[in-house]
């Protein structure tokens, strides 16, 4: 009997989340195609690893034995993959990095040229996912590494599991319809009573700007609420409330919008999260070293590991 790797990581991923569209998300596979992967596991395995509750779907008593070995298994697979980089002096690698749309644009098509240029063994493959999920995507192992952030106005739980490596600091700024403001800079609260463009409550970035609103002393009357930054600055443009927007989105401010600094400006700090190993692999320090060589030729401060 041979198993497949790739079968073996949806098995545990569907010990994990329980449904087949889970697995699939997780994963981006889609749902037919795990659904086929795991039938085929149990050919191989010529037992039955899971059945049917409604919906969800639970492990056999065999299947639970496969997916905790599954989980070392893919451990090992790690191990042996950072072995073979620190033996080849971490110039051949592929790594799975998650991204969000900003640092997607901002950042990574001149880290990307440089580290091609410079180490050309080292492939980079993208998948955009919200920022609230990025971490998550790196704990469990479908990422190597992913991009996270965090708000002076709102800190995130960390996970002992991850280690982050702070890449740049960021201002956010008030994008207002051209015309509307008095001369910057201006406090937060003189956009108490505006009609406000935000993300919803349960995004890393709406729940932020809520925050830093409420310390200035109002709740923002939000008209309408959007998770895309282009499509809150376009309604910006159209004159219908105000948003704000981090230093990496400037290039992307359409005609009609202005960008007005604030008095007490809120913060956001973009980070690498990884996952914490007695040794760091040479291909993802790479990485790090050439996106934070990006941010800083965009004028960002950068920082250092945090623990």
């Amino acid at each position: 009997m041979e198993l497949s790797l790739r079968r073996l990581r949806m098995l545990r991923e569907l010990q994990r989340r329980g449904t087949v569209t889970g697995v699939a998300a997780r994963l981006h596979y889609s749902p037919s195609a795990v659904s086929q992967q795991l039938a085929q596991l149990e050919r191989e395995v010529g037992a039955s690893l899971f059945e049917r509750l409604g919906r969800r779907i639970r492990l056999t008593e065999l299947g639970a034995v496969l997916a905790e070995h599954a989980e070392d298994i893919l451990g090992a697979v790690e191990d042996a993959e950072m072995a073979l980089e620190q033996a080849q002096g971490g110039v051949t690698s592929r790594l799975r990095v998650g991204v969000w749309a900003s640092v997607a644009s901002g950042l990574l098509p001149t880290a990307l040229t440089r580290l091609t240029e410079e180490h050309p063994g080292i492939e980079v493959r993208t998948v955009e996912l919200p920022p609230e999920a990025t971490a998550s995507a790196v704990l469990d192992g479908s990422l190597d590494l992913s991009f996270v952030i965090e708000y002076s106005d709102y800190a995130l739980p960390w996970d002992p599991g991850l280690v982050r490596d702070v890449i740049a600091v960021e201002r956010l700024h008030a994008a207002v319809t051209s015309g509307a403001t008095p001369e910057p800079p201006v406090s937060l609260a003189a956009f108490a009573d505006h009609p406000w463009v935000l993300a919803g409550p349960t995004s890393h970035f709406g729940r932020a700007i809520r925050i830093a609103c409420r310390r200035h002393g109002f709740e923002p009357r939000i008209v309408h609420q959007v998770e895309e930054q282009t499509t809150a600055l376009a309604m910006v443009a159209g004159g219908l409330g105000v948003t704000l927007v981090s230093d990496l989105v400037l290039d992307s401010v359409p005609d009609g919008v202005d960008v007005v600094p604030l008095t007490e400006p809120v913060l956001r700090t973009v980070s690498i999260a990884h996952r914490s190993t007695a040794q760091t692999r040479r291909s993802l320090e790479l990485v790090i070293d050439a996106v934070r060589a990006s941010a800083a030729e965009r004028g960002l401060a950068a920082g250092s590991p945090v623990p």
